[in-house]
């Protein structure tokens, strides 16, 4: 029986994390066994580790949803996909197209890297339907940093938002997810507004093509200065909590505000009236389906997009790659195998 290398944990907390072997599973006929070659990180991945999110982890737990790889074997019965093929994963597998697996009692969250096995191994062995091809122009890394961060941004703006050229949009933050989203929307003809507490990080966001860099503290005036009072007419809000609230002052009549992140509470709050009386369009974006990705992936390669990726780390090194999204990054973190 092959073994694999894996980076998991025997129970709920950080402090058990280390490199494991584990048997790599015999294929199943609409499997495919892959080699890994590239994991991205997103800030879910950490706190899934440190406190389970209350999902039903299975031990030993392997984290993390977005990887890279070559399938090396195919089952019997696999016609999507053939040995040599380079293939990146679905964050929610069995979501093809339309509204999650789930119900309103039990809403869907049946992910990798928390309700399944995550792919921070060597080799995983899942079924074809979890995977869609790679762009071919991308590595691995690159690719590796697409079916979340990416594809959030693409459903919210995109799938679900219907950018189109000359709209006004603002990006919480630098991270994966607003860098995505910055490119996106540049790509789309939309004028781009960025938020950071980082000047430094403002300036880099200018050089991938932002239009507008405004200050975290008092950032809603300045973008109504910017744009004549008009507001922004998408939002993708990273932070959550009390913040939402900026974002419905921020937000143009009949704009949309896109809730993505928890980043400063799990619960939004916000008064009634600007609500009511811009009628704006809030919606939750948890990440997406795999028909979006597959669009994604082909404009991936029209357009050259060319995703952000802050350092690589090794396999070896996950503890400090953990470390450096904890910090906060530029745009992504990867490990390479």
């Amino acid at each position: 029986m092959r073994t694999a290398r894996q980076w998991s944990i025997a129970a709920t907390g950080p402090e058990d994390f280390r490199i494991r072997e584990a048997e790599i599973a015999e294929l199943s006929s609409n499997e495919i066994l892959v080699r890994t070659e590239a994991v991205s990180l997103n800030y879910r991945d950490k706190l899934v580790l440190e406190t389970g999110m209350g999902l039903p982890l299975k031990f030993p737990f392997v984290p993390a949803s977005d990887m890279t790889g070559v399938v090396e074997a195919v089952g019997p019965g696999v016609t999507r996909f053939k040995p040599g093929d380079r293939v990146i994963t679905t964050f929610s597998p069995g979501r093809i197209e339309g509204g999650g697996l789930g119900d309103a009692r039990n809403p869907p969250y049946k992910t990798l890297g928390g309700y399944y096995p995550g792919v921070l191994s060597e080799y995983v062995t899942f079924p074809q339907d979890w995977f869609v091809a790679a762009p071919s122009s991308l590595d691995a890394a690159e690719a590796s940093t697409l079916p979340c961060a990416g594809l959030t941004a693409w459903f919210a703006l995109i799938e679900q938002g219907k950018l189109k050229a000359g709209d006004k949009v603002v990006v919480q933050g630098t991270g994966g997810v607003a860098l995505f989203g910055l490119q996106i929307a540049r790509a789309h003809g939309a004028e781009v507004f960025i938020t950071s507490s980082s000047a430094e990080k403002l300036e880099r966001a200018r050089r991938l093509g932002a239009d507008h860099l405004l200050p975290r503290e008092g950032w809603v005036e300045r973008l109504l200065d910017l744009t004549g009072d008009h507001g922004a007419d998408h939002i993708l809000e990273i932070a959550g909590g009390p913040a939402f609230a900026q974002s419905l002052d921020a937000v143009a009549v009949g704009g949309r505000v896109s809730v993505i992140g928890v980043l400063e509470g799990l619960e939004i709050s916000a008064p009634t009236v600007p609500l009511l009386l811009k009628s704006p369009t809030v919606q939750g974006i948890s990440v997406g389906h795999r028909r979006a990705l597959e669009d994604f992936v082909r404009a991936v390669d029209a357009i050259g997009l060319k995703p952000v990726i802050d350092r690589r780390y090794r396999f070896d090194e996950v503890r400090e790659a953990f470390a450096h999204l904890e910090r906060g990054a530029f745009g992504k973190i990867v490990i390479e195998f």
